[in-house]
């Protein structure tokens, strides 16, 4: 991890930036109802006046920010194509239409265990949360709005099952990448995250299906759903047809076609929908994918509904994901992240303790670096050799990289993960957190289990490791 010539700092040192990025985000969003993008600047300033104040060149920290920017480039430009796609689908019909069938289909009481369900299955067979969501997730949060659900609730049964499928398919960037840096053979990998995820899924279900059974909100449907449907069918052509786009972003996934291209072919039908079923002219759908769709039903929740996306609309997620990976890259550059990893480390005790903290390193990584793939690199890599010295076998690592990175990333607000959900749907991670059950309840059956010894491969049952399939799909 060293990559330069700096000293490790103490760690008393490495958490002044954090403890000044948490001051500034609490000052910023508590107190003035700000944005987080100064709070992250201000945190990158200090982090790198105390990297300077030890030692380390001013160069050395600007290669760090801008090897933090380099590694969420292919995130900025997904977003984008995600910003462009949802004004086309709804520009096209498709969206509007998925909600038209959501709210034919869906009864409030079930509506979050199925909503859970749907993204799961979707992710599962398309390996991306951020496409599941960004698509069925858009309509599920129109169904429920439709529904008059609270949209926090709504959202955080999206996210939830939007990354069982980041973390269990195999066509997944997460999981490939999980398995190839600590060598365990891919099928290895996810038959070993059943032992934590299995419970984590159960509960999610029973929790999901438990409000729907006892909250008072969903008792009956609202009255404003047939008043919706009206404005939609006046306003769309809505016909099965229009469900090409969606079903071509699942043919294209499984086909192992990755995320960029995949988006774009789906924008690109959602354009040609919208210009032959809807009569769209091109002018307007080039204004649409700039700008965002600009919903004139005459229904208001309609209106509110449809009114969204294009490109413009993902400059504040491009910007607050630039802050926080140039955070994150002076925070590594000069080795801060490795000093607070390090002390971790030192107060193991146990294989439980280990488990733990790799857990919180993870996370900790997804709000240092503010990016889900180093969140499971350089844990990994850390980590590696206490693992084979207390006789777990890699998988249990594996395994845990994903418990604590994939499934926190999208719970942090200025994470690339966070920033994506937010757009998607609409939602903040401080609102939809407390819903967000898979995503909650896995690190905790993940810690449980290790103290329990439940789960644990010894490093004797390790398997040959096999070199594992390249990523297939970016979140």
């Amino acid at each position: 991890m060293n990559t330069n010539s700096t000293r490790l700092p103490p760690v008393s040192v490495a958490l002044i930036p954090v403890v000044a990025l948490i001051g500034a985000m609490g000052i910023l969003i508590l107190r003035f109802e700000q944005e987080p993008h100064l709070a992250l600047i201000f945190a990158t300033v200090v982090a790198a006046l105390v990297a300077r104040a030890q030692g380390t060149p001013w160069p050395v920290l600007e290669d760090g920010m801008l090897r933090g920017v380099q590694v969420g480039i292919k995130a900025i430009l997904i977003l984008v194509i995600i910003g462009v796609l949802i004004a086309l689908w709804i520009a096209a019909g498709v969206v509007p239409y998925l909600i038209h069938l959501g709210l034919e289909l869906l009864h409030p009481r079930f509506f979050l265990v199925a909503a859970f369900l749907i993204c799961a299955v979707i992710s599962l067979a398309t390996g991306s949360s951020w496409t599941t969501a960004g698509t069925v997730g858009v309509a599920l949060m129109g169904v429920g709005a439709g529904l008059g659900l609270s949209l926090p609730m709504v959202a955080g049964a999206v996210v939830s099952g939007s990354y069982f499928g980041d973390k269990m398919s195999p066509l997944s960037d997460t999981t490939n990448l999980a398995s190839g840096v600590t060598g365990v053979e891919l099928f290895t990998h996810i038959r070993h995250m059943m032992i934590t995820t299995g419970p984590a899924f159960g509960l999610s279900l029973a929790l999901y299906a438990g409000i729907g059974l006892f909250s008072e909100q969903l008792v009956s449907v609202s009255p404003a759903i047939e008043s919706i449907q009206a404005s939609l069918a006046a306003h769309y052509r809505l016909n099965v047809g229009l469900l090409i786009a969606p079903f071509a972003v699942v043919v294209l996934s499984m086909r192992r076609v990755t995320a960029l291209p995949a988006l774009v072919a789906a924008s690109a039908i959602g354009g040609l929908l919208a210009l032959f079923v809807q009569g769209r002219s091109l002018g307007e759908l080039v204004a649409v994918g700039y700008g965002g769709f600009k919903s004139a039903t005459g229904n208001p929740e309609v209106d509110q509904l449809l009114t969204r996306g294009g490109l413009e609309s993902m400059m504040y997620a491009v910007s607050l994901i630039l802050c926080a990976l140039a955070f994150g890259g002076v925070m590594e550059r000069a080795r801060m992240i490795e000093s607070l990893s390090a002390a971790l480390l030192r107060r193991v005790r146990s294989r439980g303790g280990l488990v733990t903290a790799t857990l919180g390193t993870c996370i900790g990584m997804n709000i240092a670096a503010s990016d889900q793939y180093l969140s499971i690199i350089m844990p990994g890599r850390m980590y590696e050799r206490a693992y084979r010295e207390r006789g777990l076998a890699a998988r249990n690592l594996s395994r845990t990289l994903e418990d604590g990175g994939t499934l926190s990333s999208p719970l942090v607000p200025w994470n690339t993960c966070g920033v994506t959900m937010t757009v998607a749907l609409a939602v903040s991670p401080f609102a939809y957190l407390p819903y967000a059950f898979f995503n909650l309840l896995t690190p905790v059956i993940a810690a449980v289990w290790a103290y329990t010894g439940i789960g644990q491969a010894p490093l004797e049952s390790e398997p040959p490791p096999a070199p594992a399939a390249a990523p297939a799909v970016v979140e």
